[in-house]
């Protein structure tokens, strides 16, 4: 301990000089949009390389549960496929020769190599970046549901604002019927979200569906979210309404990041509104 208190005596100058430059860049990195871009760039790319040294021992542990989560969802597909005409498919391979200039998503496949469920604001770290055309705001899927909306990029890697965060708001509506309300998370139960803003008019009941609403730009409608858990009405309104997801956020296998092309030509047109 001596030892210590020694060394911050005779080096006292030099250690301030330091702790003064630190709070300097600190300044700087966050009243510049443009070195705060860098910062977080150089940090994502930094992280990124310390996770994915991580992941590989935990991806080769979990192979069993990742094969699974594989076969479950091609057995899904097929199961869709099943259900169609047995000539489905010679009318779906002409839709996509007459339409496939005018095609609305593109899906990448990636590796979650961070996953945050226990705090109250979650973010996930994906091995995709903008070398691979993902930029912030767009959807992160698996093959049971949603997981989060991509938030900032480097080149290699983006993190992704998790649905397990007090920030994260996703549109989302009833299979049952056109209601919509609000995906929130109150920070309690990782594998429970809260479904607000759903008018009286919608009627429900445990164990009803919830899917992605597509009132805006990030998620396609029809996406599986979860399940009515249990809900609370009274003085006409809803008091809560819980949401048990399909996913198990904490054991977060391979995702995809949705494009949506139209993005940009919607968000313009709203801005016209808004003006």
């Amino acid at each position: 301990m001596q030892q210590i208190v020694n060394f911050i005596v005779k080096y006292k100058y030099f250690l301030f000089f330091l702790l003064l430059e630190l709070i300097a860049l600190i300044f700087t990195v966050q009243s510049h949009s443009y070195h705060k871009s860098k910062f977080v760039n150089s940090a994502n790319a930094i992280t990124g390389g310390i996770y994915k040294r991580i992941n590989s021992f935990k991806e080769y542990t979990n192979l069993k549960v990742y094969n699974q989560q594989l076969l479950d969802e091609n057995t899904y597909l097929r199961n869709l496929l099943a259900q169609q005409p047995a000539d489905s498919m010679l009318r779906l391979k002409k839709m996509i020769d007459t339409t496939k200039y005018f095609q609305q998503y593109s899906y990448l496949s990636a590796k979650v190599y961070r996953n945050d469920y226990h705090k109250k604001y979650n973010y996930l770290l994906v091995n995709k970046g903008s070398k691979q055309g993902v930029k912030p705001d767009q959807g992160v899927i698996n093959g049971k549901g949603i997981i989060g909306i991509t938030n900032t990029i480097s080149k290699n890697y983006a993190t992704v604002l998790s649905i397990l965060n007090g920030n994260s708001k996703i549109n989302v509506r009833l299979l049952n019927s056109y209601h919509f309300g609000t995906l929130e998370w109150d920070g309690k139960d990782y594998n429970v979200l809260q479904l607000v803003d759903l008018p009286i008019q919608a009627t429900i009941k445990m164990g009803d569906t919830i899917i992605t609403g597509g009132k805006s730009t990030i998620f396609p409608e029809g996406i599986p979210v979860g399940t009515i858990l249990n809900f609370k009405k009274e003085n006409n309104a809803y008091q809560y309404i819980n949401v048990k997801l399909f996913n198990d956020m904490s054991a977060i296998g391979p995702v995809t990041i949705i494009t949506n092309f139209d993005k940009e030509e919607i968000e313009a047109l709203e801005e016209t509104i808004t003006k």
